[in-house]
C-alpha cells in the first residue's frame, strides 16, 4: 500500500469548523451508535468535512472531527490516511477524477482515458490543472467491470468510456453542465450492449 501524508504545511488552512447546517448534522451522525462508541462516526463525519472543504480534506479538518467526537488526533489521523476516498491534498474545483487502473478496465481501454488525463489535467497523478478546476488519480476496482473502463467523479461513476466520450464528459464538467452518469454508449445500466438478448417478453 502507498504511503499517503496530509498536504504540506503550505497548502494546509490554518483551521475548520463546521457550517451551522453540517454542525447539525454531525450531532445528529453521533446519535445513531451505542453510548460509548459515538467515534464510530468519523468516517461520515470526515467525508462531511471533505465536502465542505471543496473535495479535500486539510489536517484542520481531521483534528477538528477527531476534537469533535472526542478521540485523540492520530487516530483521525490513521483513518484519513487509510482510507483512499479521503484526499488529502486540493483536488479540482470542477472535478477530480479517478480512473479505474485494474485490470477489466485495462483491457477495455483504460490507458485511452490515462492518456487524456495526462494530456488535459496533468502529466501527474494528484496535481491540479493549470486552470485549477481538474485533478486526477489512479485507483482500484470502481465495481462496475462489465461496463469498463470506468472513472468516478465525486459521487458518480461514468462508464463504457473512450478518449473521446471522456473528453466530453470532461467538457460538461468544465461548462458547469454534467453529462448523465452511468454507461455512455447505448446500454442500460449492466445490460448487453444492444439490448437484452433473453426474456424478451413478459408471461402471465
Amino acid at each position: 500500500m502507498a504511503v499517503r501524508r496530509v498536504a504540506p504545511p503550505k497548502l494546509q488552512p490554518k483551521d475548520f469548523a463546521f457550517t451551522a447546517e453540517n454542525l447539525d448534522w454531525a450531532k445528529k451522525q453521533v446519535t445513531k451508535y451505542p453510548e460509548g462508541r459515538q467515534q464510530s462516526a468519523i468516517i461520515p463525519l470526515l467525508w462531511r468535512a471533505q465536502e465542505q472543504n471543496g473535495g479535500w480534506l486539510p489536517e484542520a479538518a481531521i483534528r477538528a472531527v477527531a476534537d469533535f467526537l472526542g478521540m485523540a488526533h492520530i487516530r483521525a489521523l490513521e483513518v484519513a490516511t487509510f482510507y483512499t476516498m479521503f484526499l488529502l491534498e486540493p483536488c479540482g474545483k470542477k472535478a477530480h477524477v479517478q480512473v479505474c487502473g485494474t485490470t477489466p478496465c485495462r483491457l477495455r481501454g483504460a490507458d485511452a482515458i490515462f492518456e487524456v488525463c495526462h494530456k488535459r489535467i496533468h502529466h501527474e497523478p494528484l496535481h491540479v490543472s493549470a486552470d485549477g478546476d481538474f485533478s486526477w488519480e489512479e485507483v482500484e476496482c470502481l465495481g462496475a467491470c462489465v461496463n469498463a473502463p470506468v472513472v468516478l467523479i465525486w459521487n458518480d461513476t461514468y462508464e463504457d468510456l473512450t478518449a473521446e466520450s471522456i473528453e466530453k464528459v470532461l467538457d460538461g464538467f468544465a461548462k458547469g453542465a454534467p453529462v448523465k452518469p452511468g454507461p455512455q454508449i447505448d446500454r442500460q445500466m449492466s445490460a448487453p450492449v444492444g439490448g437484452p438478448t433473453t426474456l424478451k417478453s413478459v408471461k402471465a
